[in-house]
């Protein structure tokens, strides 16, 4: 009996839906699995699901359950998929390796899936990768964590807003100063980087995306917070958070007067929605780096705040930092 993680099934299906076990398969790198139906340019290439927890199904009297009834592409057993996050790292068999990217997926309707089972756990059990490498997979190849990111760590999403460097016409020094400082401070885990243009549909697209569908846990927006007729980040956030957080922006003007009075003309907008934190940043490095670090005493509070943590604010949660 194999007692390292391994592959139990492996499915594919060439429409959307449940797919069908094989003999074999073939990872492409950046692609998926050859033949799927989820396999294409985006971040849930491939689907994996523990075999524990459809045996649980089955107990729970789904007993004629089968790999691929959930639509996963990877059984797997004797693999903790609760202690991995996205940013995580696995090798299948000798050559494939993929990076988990999600963990669970919003479903909008109830699908066939759940028709016919009864239920699906894919929602709130499922792991969802990209290919890194590519290479054969055959069932009972051995799994290996090449890394791991545990549930607790902060995933974050930087977005930069700017017509110039989304057009390739300058360089984005403030989005990647703001994920080296939070990797820094907070341990977090970039999950996304992306430069946009200032537009305000697009821009809020991208909000609803990784706060709903990504679940992460804070996104930056960098760029778009003043006077000019194209800066709109503050109205994009605005319409896409369900509360807003006064005293994160306060915090960040006051700090910023005390270097230049152009930091009242800031109409940055933060907020919450769902359980994601939505902060603006200015367009600057210098100034991004300088708001960011004025709110970094109490973000990592309100973070784990909003992933539910009871203890009250006017306790510690730690050791008093040095």
């Amino acid at each position: 009996m194999n007692r390292r993680p391994h592959v139990l099934a492996i499915c594919v299906g060439s429409c959307k839906g449940r797919k069908t076990p094989v003999d074999l398969a073939a990872f492409r790198a950046g692609h998926g699995l050859e033949g799927d139906a989820h396999a294409g340019s985006w971040h849930r290439q491939v689907s994996l699901l523990a075999a524990e927890d459809v045996e649980t199904m089955r107990r729970s009297g789904a007993a004629d359950l089968r790999a691929g009834d959930f639509g996963e592409n990877l059984l797997v057993e004797g693999l903790d998929v609760s202690r991995l996050a996205p940013g995580s790292r696995l090798r299948i068999g000798a050559e494939a390796e993929l990076e988990i990217t999600q963990v669970g997926k919003v479903c909008h309707h109830r699908c066939a899936i759940f028709h016919a089972v009864g239920d699906c756990i894919m929602p709130t059990h499922g792991l969802f990768a990209c290919v890194l490498r590519g290479g054969v997979v055959r069932p009972g190849e051995v799994i290996e964590i090449l890394r791991s990111v545990a549930p607790d760590v902060c995933q974050a999403v930087v977005l930069t807003l700017s017509d110039r460097c989304s057009r390739g016409e300058a360089l984005d020094t403030a989005g990647p100063a703001v994920a080296r400082l939070l990797e820094q401070s907070l341990g977090a885990h970039i999950l996304a980087e992306e430069i946009l243009p200032d537009e305000r549909i697009r821009l809020e697209e991208r909000l609803r995306h990784y706060a709903d569908e990504r679940r992460a846990d804070l996104i930056t927006a960098v760029g778009g917070t003043g006077f000019a007729p194209r800066d709109v980040t503050p109205e994009a956030v605005r319409a896409v958070v369900e509360r807003l957080t006064p005293g994160l922006d306060e915090a960040m003007r006051a700090t910023s007067l005390r270097t230049t009075p152009h930091a009242m003309l800031s109409r940055a907008v933060s907020g919450i929605r769902g359980r994601t934190l939505i902060l603006s940043l200015p367009g600057s490095e210098k100034a991004a780096r300088e708001n960011l670090g004025a709110i970094l005493p109490a973000l990592r509070h309100g973070l784990e705040k909003l992933r539910g943590d009871p203890m009250p604010c006017g306790e510690p949660t730690g050791p008093a930092a040095p």
